[in-house]
């Protein structure tokens, strides 16, 4: 079983940034492929960005050029750099993590979810 924590999230004005961090335990993660998803309220939950096991990232359109996923493997944790944040990325933000190499596909362990509000 795998352990997912996420923290960093907050209030935030438009145009500023956070640093939202999703600490594993359990397992290690290094050769999972992990994940963060969004779910704003009244809509679905979505993808933001994936990072395969190898370090290869894919970013959703609404956040490419602005959010940057890290993997720390010594510290089993990713991270999830938002920058030029708008009120749209308002949303609990979720780590996803993958016992598999690859982003495509059913995520096994889900961590509780941190709030990102984005104020204008």
């Amino acid at each position: 079983q795998v352990q997912l924590v996420e923290s960093g999230g907050g209030l935030v004005q438009a145009g500023g940034s956070l640093r939202l961090s999703c600490a594993a335990s359990g397992r290690t993660v290094s050769n999972y492929a992990m994940a963060w998803f969004r779910q704003a309220p009244g809509k679905e939950r979505e993808f933001v960005v994936g990072m395969w096991s190898g370090g290869t990232t894919f970013y959703s359109n609404s956040v490419k050029g602005r959010f940057t996923m890290s993997r720390d493997n010594d510290k089993n944790a990713v991270f999830l750099q938002m920058n030029s944040l708008k009120p749209e990325d308002t949303a609990v933000y979720y780590c996803a993590a993958r016992a598999r190499t690859q982003i495509t596909g059913v995520y096994d362990y889900w961590g509780q979810g941190t709030q990102v509000t984005v104020s204008s």
